[in-house]
């Protein structure tokens, strides 16, 4: 898939489909995006599970924070990933390991490899780069 451009259709798809996402990368502050996202999320209904080895047992926004994706105690069906592009290809090895793996690998704004969206797409994995969903929501679902 060519991904320097989105048809809205596909974006409103994954948005209105999928109900649990794995946020990598989500921060206790309240100043930090993913925070703001997360909290933009769960406001919409999606149950989030935040990941950050560094905040794992305690609370973000009243989820409980898990250190990797195969912590997380259910399958989700999305991963938003808040953690640099360079990260992207071991997100995707990560996901793929999983014994049921997410629908979509969302990389958020900034965050782009296009060879790790191969080896997800290859895996029958959906993959958004380069976006917010707390940008497109509004956009294309609300």
């Amino acid at each position: 898939m060519n991904h320097d451009r989105y048809d809205n259709a596909y974006i409103a798809e994954i948005l209105t489909s999928v109900k649990t996402i794995a946020l990598l990368g989500a921060s206790p502050n309240a100043d930090r995006p993913s925070n703001r996202v997360m909290g933009f999320l769960l406001s919409k209904g999606y149950q989030v599970f935040p990941v950050n080895p560094g905040q794992a047992g305690k609370q973000i926004l009243g989820q409980t924070v898990y250190a990797t994706l195969a912590d997380v105690p259910q399958p989700v069906d999305m991963v938003d990933v808040f953690r640099a592009a360079e990260y992207l290809s071991g997100v995707v090895e990560e996901a793929i390991a999983l014994e049921t793996r997410p629908k979509v690998i969302w990389g958020q704004l900034s965050v782009r490899d296009d060879e790790a969206a191969a080896k997800a797409e290859a895996a029958g994995i959906k993959v958004v780069m380069d976006r917010c969903p707390a940008i497109e929501y509004p956009r294309l679902v609300a």
